[in-house]
């Protein structure tokens, strides 16, 4: 089923009732899952542990154009308790040694320390738009608080999702792109970025096709 008519069953879902005289209910539409699924922890409660932690720092949004779908796009902030989330379902999966453990914390506090990070998911109908990380790109992307916007130091195309990605990132299918999106921890003034204190912080994309917004839970 095409995206347009995917939408278009789901409001006509959402507008049947046993009255036409009261608003029809709100309906959350989430794009087609499609593809294999990541697998999950063989532990009941890791697994619940890790979906605690993936949906604390996770944020998703849609851009649409009347009833056609022109976006998904979803992320997830690499604070550092995500970051512990996600070494240890790598090392319940993989079977890492304790050495091998603290050697990926060493590896993801430095990175920590080094800028504010997000992997971010796009599905988009259109390819031609799937650029995020080209100079040119029709997208901008800014990370928006009580201070002002800031534009990110980096932005890396990793790929076409996989059934790895998806086991860390289910909120991923078959046909999205992954990216790693970095913004400076400092301003060139010296200022912190996300100001003490400030409790969430905006990623917004915008572009000619539409805007979306993610709002995410800061440390």
């Amino acid at each position: 089923m095409s995206a347009r008519a995917w939408r278009a069953a789901a409001l006509a879902l959402a507008l049947a009732g046993p009255s036409c005289s009261r608003l029809p209910p709100v309906v959350s539409l989430e794009p087609p899952r499609v593809g294999e699924r990541g697998r999950g922890e063989p532990d009941a409660e890791a697994e619940r542990a890790y979906q605690r932690a993936l949906e604390r720092y996770s944020a998703h949004a849609e851009v649409y154009a009347d009833l056609d779908t022109r976006a998904f796009v979803a992320g997830t902030f690499q604070s550092w308790p995500f970051r512990e989330a996600r070494v240890k379902r790598i090392s319940d999966f993989k079977h890492l040694t304790p050495a091998e453990v603290d050697a990926r914390r060493a590896e993801e506090k430095a990175q920590l320390d080094g800028a504010h990070e997000l992997f971010v998911g796009l599905h988009l109908n259109d390819s031609r738009f799937d650029d995020l990380d080209k100079k040119d790109s029709v997208w901008r992307v800014a990370l928006v608080t009580s201070a002002g916007e800031t534009m990110p130091c980096e932005i890396r195309r990793i790929g076409r999702s996989t059934l790895a990605l998806r086991t860390l990132y289910p909120y991923l299918d078959e046909f999205w792109t992954a990216y790693e999106v970095k913004f400076p921890r400092v301003s060139a003034a010296g200022a912190q970025i996300l100001p003490p204190g400030e409790r969430a912080f905006t990623v917004r994309l915008s572009s000619t096709l539409g805007s979306a917004d993610l709002r995410f839970v800061a440390e």
